[in-house]
């Protein structure tokens, strides 16, 4: 193993060893009353399967027949989910295949943070994954199942499965993904239209043409955003069947690797022969695989909060210096937009997650003695999927990389460092994301320009007011100030003043997620403005130092002045009613940083 990467994980290990043992033992306790529904009622136990098919009603009623529950996140507004509207059928039956039962078990929603994005909506999407989470165990909380298959993609979905799941840990499940959507339009001449909109070039028709033309049809979207990082982490992590990540949705194989799923999570049962509990799945060295490979990618920012949020919900225990430990010794070798110009579809093309884990296995920056939905071994990973004669079978991935300009060797890395910087200084403690930054851009001093409201931006651009080196300071944008939405609208606007020739940052308590690009984004700042910190001091004009190189994230203002600073409030009433944001208050109120997860789950604390 990489010295790096033995020394971060022996210290989570060493972290959370007191949290790590009480969340096994309770699961050992779970799984010792044996198979749930024999714990139930008559009366109870007929309420769980009055609506079943007579075939399954015996099933059910034998002890020794696995019960599977599937949580659904499907909708069809959403692409990437629209393809779930036939899973459950098609997941029965292959569980009925080998003597098993599955059952509808629960659905959680599913937001859009495209749809949302620079909307009161999107207000909304950081909390749902709690709603999510919460959704989960409330379908699981029926004692009916053996094991439980999860339907889920995007955004907050997917960590919201994952922490819901973990709380009933005893059980083994599977993700189940449904792929990425096909190539559309190239993500450079997306990126071109929504600048040349920015600045009034084109008009909102050939805006939406292009943005039509790129997001077009069911299935993820094919940049590497927070959805496809989703996806990468859990088979990293053998969450999900190796190979299953980016088959398109209408690809044969998406099928057949969807009914293998149903059947694997059957087997990995009590009552199989090879019991494998998600929570036992989920440990430090799988965590550390999981930030391993985001970093080796440039993934998304979203998971320096979800990973931590998830395995807290394991009794494990992370933060961002493990993140950046990580970083410096991971090299970058994948370029997928926004980091380059290729999309998810082309780095599956080029060798993929096959090439991927056996690169980073080949180089000790992934433990391979970890449990896996596949069985024990991280080795399983390195083979891919294929149908030869009508039957599914696994074989070796490619050996080399088939687009060096998109997946690259450790021996040639596109950069020697994953690309993620924690930034600190007298502002507080954020990350950066900076493998799609160049390097004349990640250093910046320059005069802030504070707003409370990314809407905001554009009057002042339009204004040519923004014609200048300048910070652009977003605040009141937290966890407890709005539910941290991400603040994309600022992204054309800030492009096109850096293709001007300007020096320019962003800093913010909110969020910019995975698809951050060319410009330094300082994000999730600790402490938020409505929490105390100094971001709700800054003033137009005051110099503010982003240095991605050294990690250096500083207000130069006399430590005086400051002092004598009033804070400015946060306008809470303005985010907090309409939109559904009343109905929240609570759990908004009651997040806690982003370095801890922005978590609402303080339970998990007190008894793990």
């Amino acid at each position: 193993m990489h010295s790096v990467v033995q020394s971060v994980t022996d210290r989570i290990i060493e972290r959370s060893k007191d949290s790590r043992a009480k969340y096994l033992a309770a699961l050992d306790d779970a799984k010792n009353q044996g198979v749930h529904r024999s714990a139930l009622s008559c009366g109870n136990l007929a309420h769980g399967f009055a609506a079943c098919n007579p075939s399954d009603k015996t099933a059910i009623k034998q002890l020794n027949k696995a019960n599977i529950g599937i949580i659904t996140s499907f909708n069809d507004m959403l692409s990437a989910h629209q393809p779930y509207g036939e899973y459950p059928d098609m997941l029965k039956q292959a569980c009925n295949e080998i003597g098993s039962v599955a059952q509808v078990a629960g659905g959680v929603p599913a937001m859009c943070d495209g749809v949302t994005q620079g909307q009161p909506g999107m207000e909304l999407s950081l909390l749902s994954r709690e709603v999510i989470a919460m959704g989960t165990a409330v379908g699981l909380s029926h004692n009916m199942f053996d094991g439980a298959l999860l339907l889920g993609i995007c955004d907050k979905i997917v960590p919201g499965l994952l922490i819901g799941a973990l709380s009933f840990g005893h059980l083994p499940m599977l993700f189940v993904p449904a792929g990425p959507m096909k190539s559309g339009i190239p993500n450079k001449e997306k990126a071109r239209i929504r600048q040349q909109y920015a600045q009034g070039e084109v008009d909102r028709a050939a805006l939406l043409d292009a943005e039509s033309k790129s997001y077009h049809s069911a299935g993820t979207c094919t940049f590497y955003g927070t959805a496809n990082s989703n996806q990468l982490m859990l088979e990293v992590m053998g969450l999900q069947l190796p190979g299953s990540s980016f088959v398109n949705p209408d690809d044969p194989l998406r099928e057949v690797l969807s009914k293998t799923a149903a059947k694997q999570v059957c087997r990995l049962t009590d009552m199989g022969s090879q019991y494998t509990p998600i929570g036992k799945i989920v440990s430090e060295k799988s965590i550390v695989n999981g930030i391993v490979a985001l970093l080796a990618t440039g993934g998304s920012t979203n998971l320096t909060m979800h990973i931590v949020a998830a395995a807290r919900a394991a009794g494990i225990i992370i933060n961002w210096d493990d993140f950046s430990e990580l970083s410096d010794a991971v090299p970058l070798v994948a370029r997928v937009y926004p980091n380059g110009h290729a999309d998810i579809n082309h780095f599956h093309a080029a060798g993929g997650m096959a090439f991927l884990i056996k690169e980073l296995l080949d180089g000790g920056l992934l433990h391979e003695d970890v449990d896996t939905v596949a069985g024990f071994g991280l080795k399983r990973y390195t083979q891919e999927p294929q149908i030869r004669d009508g039957e599914l079978i696994w074989v070796d991935g490619p050996q080399t990389s088939l687009d060096a300009e998109v997946l690259t060797s450790l021996d040639k890395p596109f950069q020697s460092n994953g690309g993620l910087k924690l930034l600190k200084g007298n502002l507080g403690r954020a990350v950066i994301k900076v493998s799609a930054v160049q390097e004349q851009h990640r250093v910046v001093e320059a005069p802030a320009v504070v707003i409370d409201d990314q809407n905001k931006l554009e009057a002042i651009f339009q204004a040519g007011d923004l014609d200048r080196d300048c910070v652009v300071v977003v605040k009141g944008q937290g966890p407890k100030a709005v539910g941290m939405p991400e603040l994309h609208k600022l992204t054309p606007i800030l492009g096109t003043l850096q293709d001007r020739g300007f020096k320019v940052a962003l800093l913010t308590d909110g969020r910019m997620s995975g698809a951050s690009g060319k410009v330094p984004a300082a994000i999730h700042l600790t402490p938020e403005a409505l929490d105390g910190g100094l971001i709700a001091k800054i003033q137009n004009g005051d110099l503010v130092r982003v240095n991605a190189t050294t990690g250096e994230l500083s207000l130069l203002v006399d430590e005086a002045e400051l002092n004598a600073r009033v804070a400015e409030k946060v306008d809470l009433h303005k985010t907090s009613y309409g939109m559904g944001r009343e109905l929240f208050g609570a759990l908004r109120s009651n997040l806690s940083s982003p370095e801890t997860g922005a978590r609402c789950t303080s339970a998990i604390d007190e008894n793990y």
